[in-house]
Parts: C-alpha cells; sequence; structure tokens
C-alpha cells in the first residue's frame, strides 16, 4: 500500500512539471538583451544618446518595448534615464565601481553563509558545473566578455544557493554592472588565469565542507583582488585632473577591510 502511494504521489509531483508552460519572453526583454550585449561589447559607448525611434526601425519594433528595455536597463544600472536627455548609456565612473564592489562585498558574504546553511546538493552540483565550465574556457584565448560571464555565473550560482529572494534581487541589482567592470581585466595574462581558477576552486571547497569562516574569507579575499586589479585600469582609463594617487585613495574609501 505504500509503495502505491509513493508511485501515485510520484505521479502527481510529476504531472505539474510535465505540464507547466515553456517560459516566456516579452518582446521588451529581447530588445533589452540585444541592447545589453551591445553595451558590454562596446558597440554602444558611454554617455551615448539612446534614440528610442532609431532603435526600434534596427529592430523592426514599436517603441513600446524599446521603453521597456530601457527601464530593464536603467534597473541593472547599464542606461540612464533622464526627463530631458531620454535615455544614455550609463558612466561608471570610480565611485560607481567603489559602491559596486562594497555592496557585493558585503553581501556576497551573507550568500556564502547562506549557502553552507542550506547546503543543497543541486546547488553545490550547479557550482561544479560553473566552475568546470570556468576552468574548461580559461585553458582557452579566452576574450574579456566569455572570462567575465563564466566569472559572473560562477558568483550567481553562490547567491542562488543561498536561497533568500531579496538578497538575489539585491545581487541582481549589480550583477551586469560587476560583469561590465570585469571587462576591464587583462584576460591573457597566465598567472592571472591560474589564480582565477584556484580562487573559484578554493571558495567552492570551503562551501561544500562547510567552513564558514574561511569561505567568507576567501571570497573576500578573492573580491578584494578583483578589485585592485580593475581599479588601476579604471584610473589609467579616467582622464580627470586629479593624480593617479588621489584617485586611488578615491576608491581605497569604499573598502572596509
Amino acid at each position: 500500500m505504500a509503495r502505491t502511494r509513493s508511485a501515485a504521489g510520484a505521479r502527481t509531483a510529476e504531472r505539474p512539471l510535465l505540464a507547466r508552460p515553456a517560459a516566456r519572453v516579452s518582446l521588451g526583454e529581447v530588445v533589452a538583451e540585444r541592447l545589453r550585449e551591445a553595451i558590454l561589447n562596446s558597440e554602444l559607448l558611454p554617455g551615448q544618446h539612446l534614440r528610442e525611434e532609431q532603435i526600434s526601425e534596427r529592430l523592426e519594433v514599436s517603441r513600446g518595448p524599446v521603453r521597456d528595455a530601457f527601464l530593464i536597463l536603467a534597473g541593472e544600472g547599464l542606461v540612464r534615464l533622464s526627463p530631458h536627455r531620454g535615455a544614455t548609456v550609463a558612466e561608471l565612473s570610480i565611485e560607481d565601481f567603489g559602491e559596486v564592489y562594497s555592496l557585493r562585498s558585503a553581501i556576497e558574504e551573507l550568500a556564502v553563509r547562506l549557502a553552507i546553511r542550506r547546503h543543497e546538493a543541486a546547488d553545490l552540483e550547479t557550482l561544479d558545473r560553473s566552475l568546470s565550465e570556468l576552468r574548461s574556457g580559461l585553458r582557452r584565448k579566452l576574450a574579456p566578455q566569455e572570462a567575465a560571464r563564466l566569472d559572473v555565473n560562477f558568483h550567481d550560482g553562490i547567491f542562488r544557493a543561498a536561497h533568500h529572494n531579496r538578497l538575489y534581487k539585491s545581487w541582481s541589482t549589480i550583477r551586469m554592472q560587476v560583469h561590465w567592470f570585469l571587462l576591464l581585466r587583462t584576460v591573457v595574462d597566465q598567472e592571472w588565469r591560474d589564480s582565477m581558477v584556484q580562487n573559484h576552486m578554493r571558495i567552492l571547497d570551503l562551501i561544500r565542507t562547510g567552513d564558514e569562516a574561511e569561505a567568507v574569507a576567501a571570497v573576500g579575499d578573492h573580491i578584494l583582488q578583483a578589485y585592485r586589479r580593475i581599479c588601476g585600469e579604471l584610473i589609467d582609463q579616467e582622464n580627470g585632473p586629479e593624480s593617479g594617487q588621489q584617485a586611488r585613495l578615491r576608491a581605497d574609501s569604499y573598502l572596509l577591510a
């Protein structure tokens, strides 16, 4: 009898999954993805005005989905909306960088702690697959765009493994900005590639073994390394009146470690 109930329960559990409709993507999300790729691939440049009419003509859609796309990208921090200028590609400054990375540092610590406490086997498998993709990708001559995608995907897995909806929403507001900043790194450096893989392997091993204190320390050190590396590139690119030393002090003011 118990076996019959178990089989019936399994069939009942299966039916909703089989009947679940495929995910639907709005036209606004499709347009947002096209614009997102164009921004991250530098086809659209920081400060560039995004003309609603021009984009709708090029993508052969009405203006409504384009406006929806602007709102989506504004929520990700890739586009800025102004009552007077309309939509422009965001220009990310050292202040933006400091805010994004200090926030990331704080919330990813919580994500790691919760991922360890939840300790879901499926989440660990997802992180393991993500690490394998990253390791495999870095063995090749990887473009910065792909390296950033694989890097962010691994950390996205940590936030998902926390099973904390509000935390994941907080991460979602900066995820694409983190991706954008990661494009400033030089990925041809073999030493960086090796350390990148080692850092991610250590983080995953510590999450798997449940060493909360060491996992938090490892993630913090990993983020700090990225901060230092990207900060140097960003300072070199900024054409302001201040010296590099002043810009470095301004960036370091966001560091809590």
